[in-house]
């Protein structure tokens, strides 16, 4: 007989079951995502809350992480578990999939050639590549910094072996720049803009110089790219739309990123300039600039290994 005391104890279970399932569902519609001091698609929708704003529409709660200093920390985070989606460089995400972070492609922004290059101080005498024999240059190990350096040292025919990588994160570039303690610093910005305008510092080769085929690329935990599919596309849905906005206002979207950054105001005109560029899907021939970079990345020995691009690429719409 189904008496009284066992009605009550099978309604409360039901009522504890019922209760987790918001719960739950609450834990699967949420993304988080890993955010860094850069001008970047996933900066700029942070700051202007877009993104919070189209995805509460479908019942989907962002997360914010961060800021992270460079975007190695950042795909770390992701290897973990602790993120689902963040933003790097094309040659910093070679790095991480050579290391077997499992991570995903799935947005492309070739780097504008303002936006990264090899400074040196205005009086230092250095006036080409070719003058950095003997030298000391800042770079990041693995990442953009030594990807330019030696990009640009093959380029115009400059031994590596003359040249020495001082391995610094950018945040220790810069007093090591300012101080003396490197003779260059091969960069980005908004590190490269701040050296110029802040540094006393003047670019003898800029991307376009180096030959880079450098790019900004949002990357997914391969986990939530296939368990999560229509989430995604809705988050590229709303970056597509910033970065339509960002092209078509350089400054103001330079304003937001100087903001978010931390530094002057006065270099919100350039940094738009610079880094408002279109972002897109990734195209075949992504794919192939990305797997050229890897190459070279393996042939230079700054990677171990040579990773799979074509399998660590998402197409979406």
């Amino acid at each position: 007989m189904f008496t009284k005391r066992k009605l009550l104890s099978a309604l409360v279970v039901a009522a504890s079951v019922t209760g987790l399932i918001p719960a739950a569902q609450a834990a699967d519609q949420t993304i988080r995502i890993g955010w860094l001091r850069g001008p970047n698609d996933i900066t700029l929708a942070k700051s202007r809350g877009t993104l919070e704003k189209a995805l509460a529409e479908k019942g989907i709660k962002v997360e914010w992480a961060g800021p992270f200093p460079a975007a190695a920390p950042a795909f770390e985070a992701l290897n973990a578990g602790s993120i689902d989606i963040t933003a790097g460089s094309s040659t910093s995400a070679i790095a991480a999939l050579s290391a077997k972070i499992p991570l995903v492609i799935f947005a492309y922004q070739k780097m504008s050639p303002g936006a990264e290059g090899i400074v040196v101080k205005k009086d230092s005498g250095i006036a080409s590549i070719k003058d950095l024999a003997g030298k000391k240059v800042a770079v990041n190990r693995g990442g953009t910094g030594e990807y330019l350096l030696m990009q640009g040292l093959q380029t115009n025919g400059v031994d590596p072996k003359s040249v020495e990588r001082v391995y610094l994160s950018p945040s220790d570039s810069g007093p090591s720049f300012t101080r003396g303690h490197v003779d260059a610093w091969a960069t980005w910005d908004p590190f490269l803009t701040i050296a110029e305008t802040a540094y006393d510092g003047k670019v003898v080769a800029d991307g376009a110089a180096i030959k880079s085929d450098n790019a900004v690329v949002l990357v997914a935990s391969k986990e939530f790219a296939t368990s999560k599919a229509d989430q995604l596309q809705l988050v590229f849905d709303v970056i597509k739309s910033e970065n339509a906005w960002a092209v078509a206002n350089k400054e103001e979207a330079g304003a937001v990123w100087v903001k978010e950054m931390n530094v002057p105001s006065n270099l919100a005109e350039k940094i738009g300039e610079n880094n408002a560029v279109p972002t897109t899907s990734v195209t075949d021939a992504d794919v192939k600039q990305i797997g050229a970079v890897a190459e070279w990345y393996a042939k230079s020995g700054i990677i171990p290994a040579l990773p799979n691009v074509k399998d660590s690429v998402v197409s979406l719409k």
